[in-house]
């Protein structure tokens, strides 16, 4: 409580919340079973509940006690950039994206949501697939930018592959979202894929 959560080592964290679920027990043999596995307190706490129960010792109490944590970190982590101008605040909103997204071991397809003045309105997942594809259509897209009255998107997707590289899929997609986008007069600022250490830009790249 004094020095704050740097002053503590990756095991360190993790023992205290596993104590919260494992009571009287020494947890940190577990705790370091768990970073072995899942490389660090980011993928532990971001790992599928199908994974963690694979460990001797991980039952739905420390799975439970995973997950708020994760929830809580992705809420924190949303409200920093919710309401703010996302072109402006571009940094923090890669760095929420990362942070709720680069360890998963699917693809998530998520669609964030701009008003006029490019203030961040809505963040969502739009679709889940299998470790290399994930389903998106440019109509359910537009329709529900539409409800939102939104005036421009960026949309964001991981590679659970850890290289972001965009793939002919990737592209495509992209393309017909932003014509579907164009028809109504919605701006596609970028597509932004997650990888584990870096992130691809469409705009950067000149795909967009």
């Amino acid at each position: 409580m004094k020095a704050g959560s740097t002053a503590l080592a990756d095991y360190e964290l993790l023992e205290l919340l596993l104590f919260r679920a494992i009571a009287r027990r020494d947890v940190k043999p577990l705790a370091k079973t768990l970073l072995a596995e899942f490389g660090d307190f980011n993928r532990v706490i971001s790992a599928p509940a199908s994974r963690l129960c694979r460990i001797d010792g991980v039952g739905e109490a420390v799975i439970q006690e995973l997950k708020i944590v994760e929830a809580a970190a992705h809420r924190l982590g949303q409200a920093r950039v919710m309401g703010k101008n996302a072109l402006t605040s571009w940094s923090s909103l890669l760095e929420y994206c990362k942070i709720s997204m680069a360890h998963r071991e699917t693809e998530q397809f998520r669609i964030l949501f701009l008003d006029r003045k490019n203030i961040l309105i809505a963040d969502e997942e739009q679709a889940r697939g299998t470790v290399d594809h994930v389903p998106v259509y440019p109509r359910e897209v537009a329709k529900r930018a539409l409800e939102l009255n939104a005036s421009a998107l960026i949309l964001v997707h991981n590679h659970p592959s850890g290289d972001p590289t965009p793939s002919e899929a990737d592209i495509a997609m992209t393309e017909r979202v932003n014509v579907a986008l164009n028809v109504l007069g919605i701006v596609l600022h970028d597509h932004v894929i997650i990888g584990q250490e870096t992130d691809a830009s469409f705009r950067s790249m000149g795909l967009l």
